[in-house]
């Protein structure tokens, strides 16, 4: 199969700094804010995006080591295979995250509820949408007796390069 070769669509703007201490999912992280700075080729795309509350972010895991397809992730003790994680040591280091749209000005984004880290480079934006986007689940696999600490673990760096 041929390379695969995406370009950023713009950078966040974040108060987390380093992975440690980062918050692993934009669930646990209500309070913080930060930006995204949308580069001037892609600004006529932000057009009608206001409309909406929330938004996904797809970005890349720029400061991410060497990936592994059996990782420990941060919310157990044990390995677990890589695609059963939101693990960011994956073989192609994508990130996801849903957050708060507070506003846009120009080619900046205010957004609310960020989990990721400062000088993220962004690929893609998409408004968040529950009928779309809420899926009615039976199961979440291992996370089952560990989803209750979602809101006081942190990134402690075992990712980071």
């Amino acid at each position: 199969m041929n390379q695969i070769i995406y370009q950023p669509i713009g950078l966040v703007h974040s108060p987390f700094k380093k992975p440690e201490g980062t918050p692993i999912q934009s669930s646990a992280s209500k309070d913080s804010l930060g930006t995204i700075e949308i580069f001037p080729e892609y600004v006529e795309g932000l057009k009608d995006l206001n409309g909406f509350s929330h938004i996904i972010l797809i970005y890349h895991f720029h400061l991410v080591g060497k990936p592994s397809l059996l990782v420990k992730p941060f919310l157990d003790e044990k390995l677990h295979g890589v695609f059963a994680t939101r693990a960011p040591g994956r073989p192609n280091p994508l990130g996801i995250s849903i957050v708060r749209l507070i506003h846009i000005e120009n080619n900046i984004i205010h957004i609310q509820e960020l989990d990721i880290l400062d000088g993220t480079p962004v690929l893609d934006i998409k408004p968040y949408v529950p009928e779309f986007d809420i899926k009615t689940v039976e199961k979440i696999g291992w996370l089952v007796n560990k989803i209750q600490k979602l809101h006081t673990i942190r990134d402690d760096g075992r990712f980071t390069k």
